[in-house]
């Protein structure tokens, strides 16, 4: 793997992100500001992290 000395989110996991968010904001709010039906419908880590992980533009 590459040092990566300047890159904050270097070593972080998805999982890890995706529960700070929703620790922070909660999923009401995460609905409100990004369109995407796991954080608005029976919202749960496991289907986000699943959407996220195989939705193109997501992984960019």
């Amino acid at each position: 793997m590459d040092n990566q000395p300047n890159n904050p989110l270097h070593g972080v996991k998805l999982e890890q992100i995706v529960t700070r968010l929703v620790e922070h904001y909660g999923w009401q709010v995460l609905a409100q500001h990004i369109n995407i039906n796991s954080f608005k419908n029976d919202p749960s880590v496991k289907s986000s992290l699943k959407f996220l992980r195989r939705t193109p533009w997501a992984r960019e």
